[in-house]
């Protein structure tokens, strides 16, 4: 596909190539991480918020993802998402209505996706890998909004991490249940089938109230985790300001 030639996860997927280039690829790598380490240091803490970047701003989601951001940045979080369109710019336009700070975690594609107007900091990615570790490493509660093939991959990267215990069991929500109808049967079916296990129901909350949303998520990181938010100050050997 012409499209994508010359991008690196392209090159990355497409099977083993010279001992060299590869070693050389690790370290492209580790740049954008000590570049996404640098630039979000300071952020915290933060809410991740995902979801479709096809919704235009007169879409009842768009909508509700503007209330999302707003109530998420009134109980005192950065809001954080993949820093494009749809729900993506949504969220933190809320949160700037309300004087709220935002993150972005923009990603290079073959159609270029620019960065919303809504954000304080911006960070841009080439590869996805990169750009979810980030998105999960500065977060402290996870929203789900309805979306696409991507929201699904981010969603079920974060409940595998708890699942499993490499994160902790940090919040997640899940908004609108008429979207997600077919998610929750799914579900359902995996702990008939055990798959999964009943208790793992419990790490999601579906809900239709941002207020809702947002109890729960304070109730959580605040009363359970005892989430208080300090200044972390810059580093002069980092040569951070």
């Amino acid at each position: 596909m012409e499209s994508h030639k010359g991008h690196e996860d392209h090159f990355f997927l497409e099977g083993p190539a010279r001992r060299e280039v590869e070693f050389l690829y690790v370290f492209r790598v580790a740049a954008q991480f000590i570049k996404g380490f640098r630039k979000l240091h300071f952020v915290g803490p933060c809410v991740t918020v995902f979801g479709s970047a096809r919704f235009d701003e007169n879409h009842l989601y768009y909508k509700k993802g503007m209330e999302m951001g707003a109530s998420l940045s009134q109980l005192g979080f950065t809001v954080m998402t993949g820093g494009g369109p749809g729900i993506m710019e949504a969220a933190p336009r809320g949160a700037k209505s309300v004087g709220g700070k935002t993150i972005g975690c923009n990603i290079i594609l073959p159609e270029e996706q620019a960065s919303n107007p809504y954000l304080d900091v911006v960070v841009t990615f080439r590869h996805f890998f990169v750009r979810k570790v980030l998105l999960l490493k500065y977060s402290y509660a996870f929203v789900v909004m309805p979306g696409g093939a991507g929201t699904m991959d981010e969603l079920f990267e974060t409940v595998t991490l708890i699942q499993t215990g490499k994160i902790k069991e940090f919040p997640i929500v899940v908004f609108g249940t008429d979207y997600w109808k077919p998610l929750i049967e799914m579900l359902q079916v995996m702990v008939e089938q055990k798959t999964i296990s009943p208790t793992d129901l419990d790490l999601i909350l579906f809900t239709d109230s941002v207020e809702e949303a947002a109890a729960h998520i304070e109730s959580i990181t605040k009363q359970k985790f005892g989430l208080v938010r300090k200044p972390v100050k810059p580093s002069w050997l980092f040569g951070e300001r």
